[in-house]
């Protein structure tokens, strides 16, 4: 069973790739580039000749432009370029976010002028830590254009793959390069990466990184602001929702006393018409309006309208009545 990071001991401890200063120091190292790059395009990581690390702020094109910091962006030798986020906390608008990124990387390729075939494919990862599609098991799904109908694919110069780590299924044989790389990122203690190391080289060295990187003192502390940052957004987002909700609560328990004394009020001038109180004298003790006693006047009138057509024996009677309520 895994253990809660903050419970280990100061021996024990280790990094999280799952905070993004730490997935970002892991992506320095080549092969660990290569294998999940590899890992998502299906390939071997000997086919995967080279990867650069590029700048991850995008480029502005007009003063008032919104930017987007992307976590770790690579070039491949093809001019393919992607793009890895790794995400612990719910954001609002994430898709929107999401589609904004890829959009802007394609874009940036080229300038004014340039021919359109520069344009080469991109694609934005989104590493997940929590749940975003609630309706399913899928842990990995990939999305591109497509004809809605035939499911064909436009193109796949744009795409997006979705890794959620919460979704992860128990550990099964012969398991792709992808799920496996999923688990390793989702690692929670020491002995998740360590296991994992001892039968593949690519992890060990991955596991080689997380643990200099975690016995480095200027490293520990930028990782360990960077988890308080992360930790103070979650509390900051949970608390603004609790003091909507309770705002929210507290507006409809008031729209409802509110409700509740209108209704009462309506009930008051009824029976003040039904016992031939004049209008004046109403309007004096409930602070009525003439159009609320006419609403109300109008109301009783429809009530023992359908009363008399439903009874010949009360005829005279309620017509006795019908005098005495309504005259004016």
């Amino acid at each position: 069973m895994r253990r809660n990071q903050k419970n280990v001991t100061e021996d024990d401890f280790i990094m999280l790739p799952t905070v993004d200063f730490c997935f970002k120091e892991l992506m320095q190292n080549e092969n660990i580039r290569k294998g999940i790059v590899a890992a998502l395009l299906k390939l071997h990581p000997e086919d995967v000749e080279k990867t650069d690390l590029m700048p991850t702020i995008l480029q502005k094109q007009y003063e008032d432009d919104k930017y987007g910091i992307l976590d770790v962006r690579v070039k491949l030798k093809n001019g393919v370029q992607i793009d890895f986020e790794m995400q612990v906390v719910y954001y609002d608008y994430w898709a929107n976010r999401s589609a904004y990124y890829l959009g802007k990387m394609y874009v940036d390729q080229i300038r004014e002028g340039d021919s359109y075939d520069r344009l080469q494919k991109c694609i934005q990862v989104s590493i997940l830590d929590h749940t975003y599609f609630q309706d399913d098991e899928k842990c990995y799904r990939r999305i591109a254009l497509c004809d809605t109908e035939t499911g064909k694919e436009y193109t796949d110069l744009l795409e997006m793959h979705i890794l959620e780590l919460s979704k992860l299924p128990p550990e099964q044989k012969n398991e792709t390069d992808l799920l496996q790389w999923m688990r390793f990122l989702g690692g929670k203690c020491r002995e998740d990466f360590k296991k994992m190391a001892e039968n593949n080289s690519t992890f060990e060295e991955a596991y080689d990184v997380l643990d200099r990187l975690s016995a480095d003192e200027k490293k520990r502390l930028e990782y360990e602001a960077r988890q308080k940052a992360i930790r103070d957004h979650d509390i900051m987002m949970k608390t603004a929702k609790r003091l909507g909700l309770e705002a929210g609560i507290a507006e409809g328990r008031e729209k409802g006393i509110a409700e509740g004394r209108e209704q009462e009020k309506r009930n008051i001038i009824r029976e003040m018409l039904q016992d031939h109180i004049p209008d004046y004298k109403i309007k004096q003790y409930t602070g009525a309006t003439d159009k609320e006693i006419s609403e109300e006047r109008a109301g009783c009138f429809k009530c023992l309208r359908l009363l008399l057509e439903g009874s010949e024996i009360y005829r005279s009677y309620m017509i006795k009545i019908l005098d005495n309520l309504f005259r004016i």
